[in-house]
């Protein structure tokens, strides 16, 4: 993991030093582990600290409802409590932190003074609304809280308000220019929409290619959680994640929360200075594998590339793979329909690595296909491939890794 600045060190004890005091979860975490406060001095100090992941963070609302433990005593004033899936309720007071940071991502984002923006992400039950209300308007925009729903009613603000900027999910915001199209609306000459924030769920090449090409939009895609708010943002390299600034972000083993080494798979794990809900080491729960080599649009900061949950994560030869590593892989190869990675160990001393692959055409030479594809699954798992095996079929639901190890 990468040595974090100066101002982040420095923000980050005197932030433990505080929460340890007036946080009761958080001075029982350090405690139970024999951490003293004043031993976190610099990022890399917070591997001494359990991570508590989701799962342990449901566990404790129920042990101590209704927030675990994690609201800060100082927080006297609450202005929201919400619920995310868990369930977990989630204390909200001013969060100057949070909004600070989802306005700093708005403005690379290029959202200013003057323009008007739809956010369309839900304003019930969870965060995720409000908080993009928070930052669109930290970033000076004037927001249209138009939430999810209602297509022909979000084509028409589009045109009376002359929308400049749109804040959700990038499906949704396609939607709408699909409707506009329906009722003979040239959107090209009619929106004045200009750039975008996405968030909440995946944003394939596909959509950007549309967005960012025919419609000639400026567009940014944001990693976020509902208990940690913004995280993470691409950029026009479209080479992994940058972290944000203003937030410690790691990534570790999800078995031993040690951090990994540049190129590894390992959980997110996070701590923001909510002053309301504070959380030393959250575990997202999210796989990704970390960054660390210079990006090509310029920024220094380290980035990550999610692969999936930890879940879904298999370690092999001390290495966490997932299976969407496999399917980043075979993008390369038109010829695989589908790909399965077998874990086993013959010997009981060392993993071996199968791949089962399954041809969607004929393919001259299968031995050069192996090899290639070998070659490539290496290069972004770190563990070398033992054997491929071309299979007639192998079953859309079937898990892209299983693990037939016997621990006896």
């Amino acid at each position: 993991m990468p040595t974090k600045t100066t101002a982040l060190d420095r923000e980050l004890a005197r932030f433990v030093k505080s929460v340890y005091a007036t946080t009761p979860a958080v001075k029982k975490i350090f405690d139970d582990a024999g951490v003293q406060p004043s031993r976190i001095k610099h990022v890399a100090d917070l591997e001494c600290v359990p991570v508590t992941t989701k799962d342990r963070l449901v566990e404790m609302q129920k042990e101590s409802p209704p927030f675990g433990g994690f609201r800060n005593t100082k927080a006297k004033k609450l202005k929201h409590i919400f619920l995310s899936p868990g369930p977990l309720y989630e204390p909200h007071g001013a969060e100057k932190a949070l909004v600070k940071t989802a306005g700093a991502v708005f403005r690379i984002a290029g959202f200013k003074r003057g323009d008007v923006a739809i956010n369309t992400l839900s304003y019930h039950l969870v965060p995720a609304g409000l908080l993009l209300d928070a930052g669109l308007q930290a970033a000076g925009a004037t927001v249209v809280p138009s939430g999810v729903g209602n297509t022909e009613l979000q084509v028409k603000m589009m045109i009376d308000l002359k929308v400049t900027g749109y804040a959700g999910a990038p499906s949704f915001l396609m939607t709408i220019i699909k409707k506009a199209e329906e009722m003979g609306i040239d959107v090209k000459k009619s929106f004045t929409l200009h750039h975008t924030l996405f968030t909440a769920e995946p944003y394939p090449p596909s959509l950007r290619a549309q967005f960012e090409g025919t419609f000639g939009l400026k567009t940014l895609n944001v990693y976020a959680t509902a208990e940690l708010g913004f995280l993470a943002h691409d950029c026009s390299a479209q080479q992994g994640l940058h972290f944000v600034d203003s937030a410690v972000i790691e990534v570790c083993d999800p078995a031993t929360g040690a951090h990994v080494k540049a190129g590894e798979a390992g959980q997110v794990v996070v701590t923001t200075f909510n002053e309301t809900y504070p959380t030393i080491r959250l575990g997202t729960g999210d796989m990704a594998v970390y960054i660390d080599a210079p990006c090509a649009c310029g920024r220094k900061s380290p980035r990550l590339m999610l692969v999936g949950r930890v879940g879904d994560a298999v370690k092999v030869r001390g290495m966490f793979v997932h299976p969407n590593q496999l399917k980043a892989a075979m993008a390369k190869f038109p010829a695989i329909t589908r790909a399965q990675g077998i874990v086993t160990r013959p010997d009981n001393v060392r993993d071996d690595l199968t791949l089962k692959v399954e041809l969607g055409q004929p393919v001259a030479d299968q031995d050069k296909l192996a090899q290639e594809f070998s070659e490539a699954v290496k290069g972004l798992i770190r563990v070398s491939v033992d054997k491929v095996e071309f299979v007639p079929t192998i079953a859309a639901d079937a898990k892209g890794i299983v693990d037939e190890r016997k621990w006896e």
